[in-house]
């Protein structure tokens, strides 16, 4: 794969190929689940920098702007931290950077939970600063005035029920839900509620997996599991954890390369050769000219 890419100058988007693709739209998202059954699953991974999405953008139909940049990029101990800033500043950078996937901004916590009209002011936002298509929230049947309240205004939501990590400090924990009966109806009763209020795809997250499929036959948008079933509409991860930047993730995670080892051993070669005086080389040095 090329890993040169030319900027417009007259748009100031980075684009990856010659010609300027269509992007896909929220509308082309929703219509991929035609009466309840996805046929081609939707590929979605989290995404915080332009040059990132420029590499994930042609293999994905969604690019999501996760407040998992917090602990991702920031270091931070959960998402609560994160800011409506934060958030745009990297959904902007996303958005130069792509041009065939739908971008979704997280909203951070703290942004939307008040009232529908915090959440709308939250959300205008998002989208004025990043040119980001939808934004997603997490919660399910309380939510669902808001969902509504923000379709209803021009701004499509994907939700996310399930293991909801904002609310972590109530759950205790970022453990499987769905586990007792209880806890299972309410997952389920909580997609319907986001479906019905308008949201246009719903991430269920952690979820025990009888559920998760329960949850997406109860419901006429796509689900995207993450930590749920391969039975869901479509399928997302952390880009840095599929990829192996970390040590640690959580246990669906797949990790299809170990790109924090090549950083290890590129930089070490680096070292060793800055230390020997072998780098820079000629080639690498600018001569006097003859």
């Amino acid at each position: 794969m090329s890993t040169t890419f030319q900027l417009d100058t007259s748009t100031s988007r980075a684009n990856p190929t010659p010609q300027v693709m269509k992007r896909l739209t929220v509308p082309a998202i929703r219509a991929r689940k035609k009466d309840g059954v996805t046929a081609t699953p939707l590929v979605m991974l989290t995404a915080y920098t332009a040059r990132q999405a420029q590499l994930l953008d042609a293999h994905c139909d969604i690019l999501l702007v996760g407040d998992s940049l917090g602990q991702v990029i920031y270091g931070l101990p959960s998402t609560v931290p994160v800011t409506l800033e934060m958030m745009a500043n990297h959904g902007a950078a996303v958005v130069r950077g792509s041009y065939h996937s739908v971008v979704v901004v997280d909203m951070p916590f703290g942004s939307y939970e008040a009232s529908p009209e915090q959440a709308f002011e939250s959300a205008a936002f998002l989208l004025k600063q990043t040119g980001a298509a939808a934004v997603k929230l997490e919660g399910g049947a309380v939510m669902a005035p808001t969902v509504a309240f923000l379709s209803q205004r021009g701004i499509p939501v994907m939700g996310h029920v399930g293991l909801t990590p904002q609310a972590v400090n109530v759950l205790g924990g970022y453990g499987a839900r769905g586990r007792s009966d209880a806890e299972a109806e309410k997952i389920v009763s909580d997609a319907k509620a986001l479906d019905e209020a308008g949201a246009f795809a719903i991430v269920i997250e952690g979820v025990v997996e009888p559920i998760a499929i329960a949850a997406t036959q109860a419901v006429t948008c796509p689900t995207i599991g993450i930590g749920a079933s391969a039975q869901c509409d479509g399928q997302v991860l952390v880009t840095e954890d599929m990829l192996g930047m970390f040590e640690r993730v959580p246990r669906f995670v797949k990790r299809y390369e170990d790109i924090a080892g090549v950083i290890d051993r590129t930089v070490a070669r680096y070292a060793e050769e800055v230390r020997s005086r072998a780098f820079p080389t000629e080639d690498q040095t600018y001569q006097p000219k003859a």
